[in-house]
């Protein structure tokens, strides 16, 4: 656990792996560079949650690796020239594959931390009570 720029506790092992997904989520939408997808995470969050610069880049040098991303020098604009990126279609695909697997993650973890709910209950289940 590691505190964040509020002094919030985060489980920040469990966001750091899915930084790679974060990412595509974010370039899912639409194309973006580098300082933006930081300012979009931070703000997405209310500012609890920051994803390093340098781990983001790196991220971004991984995913252009693999093919899940693409990236490409905007125009000038107030400054240097931007370097934008764009998901590619392998992206969307891994992207659309690691959203599945955090919803079924996610509701595993919700049936082990929520010991009183029969497991195969949803949230909008009603429950018995005994």
């Amino acid at each position: 656990m590691v505190e964040n720029n509020r002094g919030d506790v985060l489980g920040a092992d469990l966001l750091r792996g899915h930084t790679d997904t974060i990412v595509l989520a974010l370039l899912h939408h639409d194309d973006s560079y580098g300082f933006e997808i930081f300012k979009r995470i931070r703000d997405a969050t209310g500012g609890r949650h920051e994803i390093k610069e340098a781990t983001l880049y790196a991220t971004y040098r991984r995913l252009t690796k693999d093919g899940l991303i693409e990236a490409y020098w905007g125009d000038e604009s107030q400054g240097g020239r931007r370097k934008y990126y764009r998901i590619t279609d392998a992206g969307r695909a891994v992207y659309r594959r690691n959203v599945a697997a955090w919803a079924l993650t996610r509701d595993l973890i919700d049936s082990l931390l929520d010991l009183d709910r029969p497991a195969g209950l949803s949230d909008a289940t009603p429950r018995r009570s005994t």
